[in-house]
């Protein structure tokens, strides 16, 4: 399982940036996948988790409305539209799956097994 992420880099508040995770070693139409993000100095969070086998997401409330996950099936790539970034939202951000876990609520309840390598995002004006 390999999972590389990319499309992070610097915004102003209030705009928006496009994560990308190509997914290799398993195809995304059976096992959650998911981005977490990690601040300096705080806990790894979830972002939002995406079913692929039936297209659930979850996402926790501090990201509703501003964060899409989504996947493309051809390119087995999963993406994280962030709209409306805020400064707290600065952090690395990892996409994540765990072949074991079909269901978007128990990825980002109960962590992913495989992560990929973070990118960047950092929100100043």
């Amino acid at each position: 399982v390999q999972l590389q992420a990319s499309g992070g880099g610097l915004v102003q508040p209030g705009g928006s940036l496009r994560l990308s995770c190509a997914a290799s070693g398993f195809t995304l139409d059976r096992p959650a996948v998911g981005w977490f993000r990690q601040a300096p100095g705080k806990e790894r969070e979830a972002v939002s988790c995406l079913s692929t086998w039936n297209d659930i997401t979850y996402y926790p409330d501090f990201v509703k409305g501003r964060f899409t996950i989504s996947r493309d099936k051809a390119k087995n790539t999963v993406y994280l539209q962030m709209n409306n970034l805020r400064p707290e939202d600065t952090a690395v951000y990892y996409c994540a799956t765990d072949l074991g876990h079909s269901s978007s609520y128990a990825l980002c309840q109960n962590g992913p097994s495989d992560w990929g390598q973070g990118t960047q995002v950092t929100v100043s004006s």
